[in-house]
């Protein structure tokens, strides 16, 4: 969920009409620099027309570029921008190639968008650098404010207005509660002392940052701001109210609250993830299958008799049972399919001990990739009979099954695969997984990735 949500209504009309300025500022030069003329030529005054308003249309979604106080970093802008025009050279390219433009040069195009991006960063920074030095030595207004409340909300919100706006003046905190030595300095009295501090001093904000259930004491503090003309803020100490952490996201304007942070229940993260787990195992099937499967279906026949491919109920998303596609490594019709391999297991066959170790035996899963019922990364899906002991005995334990499972795991790089019976195993590898379901990023689904590659070569040593 994008922060800063909203913005100005003058930012959303003025910004983006100098950002559109300025990109036909770039396409000016580029026929300049190309054809040598300072004229529109050809299909291009069409082409800018689709630019500009494509531009326009993704500007407003990814509203955080349209940000010019210190409220946003300048490596965010950049970043934002950068994000943005991506987005947007994908979707004019994937357009051309839709519809068989060859009209559209590839240099004119280089060219258009590095004038574009290097003009709007440009005008973005000294737009900021403006606003700064506006504040700061011709306006020269600050706002001198107060914070009731000590706790981690109103500690950060005292950190991001004082760094990022050197307009706000911190005149202290007031509190009821026993404070650490690094904050006493900056208490100046109890909550019962606040209003006579605020007669006696320039105060024009007071920012409430503690639990909601103070009822009577926010419609206290908030008519006596009313009647003193001040500003009364509210920052929510949700931490506080539920006892756990809260994650707040925006639908529109309206704000959800959230106890785990879970950025795969978002849709555009769900789509990502899927459309990169369709593309990964397509390209595992037709690449590495033609060759490798033929071979390692051999061995496993010569080793032993049986079925080349094992098939398993396993609990999925939700606890879904789904059918679970391994290459056997183990004798055929020994009975004990739901008893965890351990080390020296008599029931593992001689090619079946280098399949384990090197992550062989997992390769028909990419079938169950492509179908939707596992995923690339994800929480390794156990057995039915581990997903009954073990939620009787871990409380987060039925968590975990809150994404599609995976192939290879946060766990499992981590080092905790294979045997689980040793005390405290298990509930480490339920606390990877869940630190994976609420920290999921596509650049940890990378990272994974690499690591599992990585110990495939080298061969895991807690695979039997």
């Amino acid at each position: 969920m994008e922060r800063y949500k909203h913005y100005t209504d003058a930012s959303r009309i003025i910004l983006p009409v100098v950002d559109v300025l300025i990109i036909f500022g770039a396409f000016r030069l580029t026929g300049f620099f190309l054809f040598d003329s300072w004229e529109f030529t050809s299909y291009y005054p069409f082409f800018f027309a689709i630019f500009g308003l494509l531009w326009w249309i993704l500007s407003k979604e990814y509203a955080n570029i349209y940000r010019i106080d210190r409220l946003i970093t300048y490596p965010e802008k950049l970043l934002y921008l950068f994000r943005t025009f991506l987005i947007h050279a994908s979707l004019v390219l994937a357009g051309a190639m839709l519809f068989d433009t060859e009209w559209l040069m590839v240099r004119y195009l280089v060219l258009v968008y590095s004038l574009s991006v290097v003009g709007v960063a440009l005008g973005r920074f000294l737009l900021a650098f403006g606003y700064r030095m506006y504040c700061t030595h011709i306006a020269r207004a600050h706002t001198h404010f107060i914070i009731v409340g000590t706790g981690s909300s109103g500690q950060e919100l005292q950190r991001f207005l004082e760094s990022h706006d050197p307009s706000n003046k911190f005149l202290g905190f007031f509190t009821d509660e026993k404070v650490a030595d690094n904050l006493q300095s900056l208490v100046k009295g109890s909550i019962a002392d606040l209003k006579e501090f605020c007669s006696k001093t320039q105060v024009d904000e007071i920012y409430f940052a503690m639990p909601l259930d103070q009822r009577e004491l926010i419609e206290d503090l908030s008519r006596f701001a009313d009647d003193h003309f001040l500003s009364f803020r509210i920052v929510p100490d949700f931490s506080g109210t539920v006892r756990q952490d809260v994650n707040v996201y925006f639908y529109d304007h309206m704000p959800i609250l959230t106890i785990r942070n879970e950025p795969l229940g978002m849709r555009t993260n769900q789509a990502m993830k899927r459309l990169f787990d369709i593309f990964f195992s397509l390209t595992v099937i037709v690449t590495v299958f033609p060759v490798v499967m033929g071979i390692l279906g051999l061995l496993i026949k010569l080793d032993s008799p049986g079925p080349i491919f094992f098939k398993q109920l396993r609990p999925g998303k939700r606890n879904q049972l789904f059918p679970c596609y391994k290459l056997r490594t183990m004798q055929a019709n020994h009975g004990q399919t739901e008893l965890q391999a351990t080390k020296n297991d008599m029931r593992i066959t001689r090619i079946g001990k280098y399949l384990r170790k090197y992550n062989l035996d997992e390769l028909p899963q990419f079938f169950n990739v492509l179908m939707g019922q596992m995923s690339v990364v994800g929480p390794r899906p156990n057995m039915l009979s581990q997903l009954e002991e073990y939620s009787k005995h871990i409380r987060t334990y039925q968590m975990r099954h809150a994404v599609t499972p995976g192939i290879t795991g946060y766990a499992q790089v981590n080092g905790y695969r294979g045997e689980t019976r040793e005390a405290g195993t298990m509930e480490k590898r339920v606390e990877y997984d869940l630190k994976y379901v609420q920290n999921w990023s596509f650049g940890l689904d990378m990272k994974i990735i690499f690591q599992t590659v990585w110990n495939m070569v080298r061969g895991e040593k807690n695979a039997y």
